[in-house]
């Protein structure tokens, strides 16, 4: 089994978008997409594919934090 990486900015932007759950978080970048540039867009998709990927345990081990608690 292997540990999905997130880089810095993978994290920081889920930290953006935690609630607390997997299921919250993926749609709430799911909202985001359609208002981000092209760019930010594909690195958005790519991240939340990563997320998709993971386990419940995998995401819930995430050293990711509400952008608020930073």
């Amino acid at each position: 089994m292997s540990m999905i990486r997130l880089t810095v900015e993978e994290t920081n932007l889920l930290s953006i978008y935690k609630e607390g759950s997997k299921r919250a978080l993926i749609e709430n970048v799911n909202v985001a997409l359609p208002f981000m540039d092209g760019e930010m867009r594909g690195f958005a998709a790519r991240t939340l594919a990563k997320v998709e990927a993971m386990t419940e345990a995998e995401f819930a081990g995430l050293p990711i934090y509400a952008a608020d608690e930073v």
